[in-house]
């Protein structure tokens, strides 16, 4: 089983190891922290974002495809009551010149987002605790 170490490095801050990478995380400061990095939620929304793009960057490489104007954004539908998202709607800007007959493929391909897939077939979860000795 793979494994990531999250710990707590001070203040409102929860940070993350893994692949030799540090990913930082924090709260706003109406909400006791500094502000000075991502909250958790916004790296996962992000995470999808950029799962997508990567998903469409490959494709127009493969097809020698101007990636320079190419830009995607995400919208979020959020319910009021559980402050929960209901629907992330990812919209593929597509440059100018961009060939028509790969515009119906291009959606396809972000579609095939591991972080999406992940979520329409979600993982079980456990967890659990011990004292460290």
């Amino acid at each position: 089983m793979t494994e990531m170490e999250v710990f707590f490095p001070g203040g409102k801050k929860v940070n993350s190891t893994y692949k030799g990478f540090t990913v930082e995380t924090d709260q706003p400061r109406n909400e006791g922290g500094d502000g000075a990095a991502p909250e958790p939620y916004d790296l996962f929304l992000s995470s999808i974002g950029t799962c997508a793009g990567v998903y469409v960057l490959y494709f127009c490489h493969e097809r020698n495809i101007d990636t320079s104007e190419l830009k995607i954004t995400l919208q979020f539908e959020k319910n009021e009551k559980t402050h929960m998202i209901e629907e992330i709607r990812i919209h593929i800007h597509l440059p100018p010149g961009f060939p028509e007959k790969y515009k119906s493929a291009v959606v396809r391909v972000a579609k095939l987002c591991t972080v999406k897939r992940s979520l329409e077939d979600p993982p079980g979860f456990s967890v659990y605790a011990d004292i460290q000795k």
